[in-house]
């Protein structure tokens, strides 16, 4: 494995969806400051944390929770996008490629996991 969670391209992944949020949040209506510009940018940035986080424990055990919460964030990230997309906060094209870049970052983040997993499995 790497010596930088900068290395891990399930990292780089969820920071370019990161900053694919934080460029079109800046366009949200100004009374969604507090609200959804506030939440999906929280979940968003928490999913490259968590990876970070994760990648500089002691055990793969402990990594594997910190990829799980940051699924989770994901999960929330896709879920505010939607609420974004519906409310025509963003169009349908940048919806799409927002909603593509979750779908393999999700399909990235369970295959890491489950490599952790079956890695510490094997050693009890």
């Amino acid at each position: 494995m790497s010596n930088d969670f900068q290395d891990l391209l399930i990292w780089q992944k969820s920071h370019e969806l990161s900053i694919l949020i934080y460029g079109f949040t800046k366009h949200l209506p100004r009374e969604e400051l507090f609200g959804i510009t506030s939440q999906i940018r929280r979940s968003a940035i928490s999913v490259e944390n968590n990876i970070a986080e994760g990648f500089g424990r002691r055990t793969k055990k402990d990594f594997a929770n910190f990829l799980y919460m940051a699924l989770g964030s994901l999960y929330e990230t896709r879920s505010m996008l939607r609420v974004c997309h519906e409310l025509e906060y963003i169009s349908k094209e940048l919806y799409h490629e927002s909603d593509g870049k979750y779908v393999i970052l999700s399909y990235m983040l369970k295959k890491f996991i489950s490599s952790l997993e079956s890695n510490f499995a094997h050693r009890t």
